[in-house]
């Protein structure tokens, strides 16, 4: 019934692409997006929090900080190769600002370790999109969450999924809570996504962006160039869009990766790419981070 639904969405895709001729974007057919994150079964998120302390690993894990709250929440999406040190990092420091943090996985409990070079096993932007919408209504139901302040924070592969739980579109076509009350994305590819099966064309970035958004990007990012995010965010800003964004000139991809500091590869593009890490560009990615959380939902 899935595969059926999913091949009937997608030739109504192909449909509506042909006559219109603008917009071959997924998510405009509920039904066939619905389909692609559902191709992988839904996540268990931790049904009990540990205090900060007790996370001193990568993994998926429900952090509170000392008090009952409510406190404002964030959930954490992770790069394409899952949770590692950096995002660690930033769910400490977090927690430590009196923030639930609510840390993904979407690729361990499903036997996954990489999506870099494109979807496994299921696992797709759309259901990140929709991993990242169902751990908000999860921490929404905790009695120390407030559930109007919830937010993404997103890295790569995750900062994309961020920017997908913007639209209302993709929000009303995964069905799977009310979305977010801000989102910040930390170097995402923005350029329009064609999918090697022959599903139309998509988009990470659309107009029906609905709350607050923050962009951080690296002049020097060869792997998901800002120039492909400042156009579109500057006519989405010029359309009155609540999108704001910093340029790092000289920072490459991972900026923020201390222990991934001189990795080389080359990537699904064919880009030859380098991350470097800086300490001085990470901290001051904290402070537009957490001052963007702090005027978006608060502590």
């Amino acid at each position: 019934m899935l595969a059926l639904l999913l091949g009937l969405g997608i030739a109504l895709m192909g449909d509506a692409a042909a006559q219109e001729g603008t917009r071959g974007d997924l998510a405009v057919w509920p039904a066939a997006a619905l389909g692609a994150a559902s191709l992988a079964e839904d996540l268990k998120f931790p049904e009990h929090a540990e205090s900060p302390d007790g996370l001193t690993s990568p993994r998926m894990a429900l952090v509170k900080p000392p008090g009952e709250g409510p406190f404002a929440a964030l959930v954490i999406m992770h790069q394409c190769s899952g949770p590692k040190q950096a995002v660690l990092s930033w769910a400490r420091k977090a927690a430590a600002r009196q923030y639930v943090v609510l840390l993904v996985d979407s690729l361990g409990p499903r036997g996954v370790q990489s999506v870099c070079y494109g979807p496994q096993a299921g696992v797709n932007l759309f259901r990140g999109a929709r991993d990242a919408l169902q751990a908000a209504e999860h921490l929404r139901r905790q009695p120390f969450v407030d559930r109007n302040r919830v937010a993404l924070v997103g890295f790569s592969w995750g900062a994309m999924v961020g920017l997908m739980t913007t639209s209302r579109h993709y929000v009303e076509a995964l069905g799977a809570g009310q979305g977010f009350a801000a989102v910040a994305s930390f170097y995402p590819r923005c350029s329009r996504i064609f999918p090697s099966n022959g599903r139309p064309p998509l988009d990470v970035i659309n107009d029906d962006i609905a709350r607050p958004v923050l962009v951080l990007m690296g002049g020097a990012d060869t792997e998901a160039p800002a120039s492909d995010c400042l156009e579109k965010l500057e006519t989405l800003q010029k359309a009155g869009a609540p999108v704001e964004w910093h340029l790092y000139p000289a920072a490459t991809h991972c900026w923020d990766c201390a222990a991934l500091d001189g990795f080389r590869k080359i990537d699904r593009q064919g880009h030859q790419v380098e991350y470097r890490f800086s300490e001085e560009i990470t901290r001051d990615s904290e402070n537009r981070l957490f001052a963007f959380l702090d005027l978006t939902i608060g502590r």
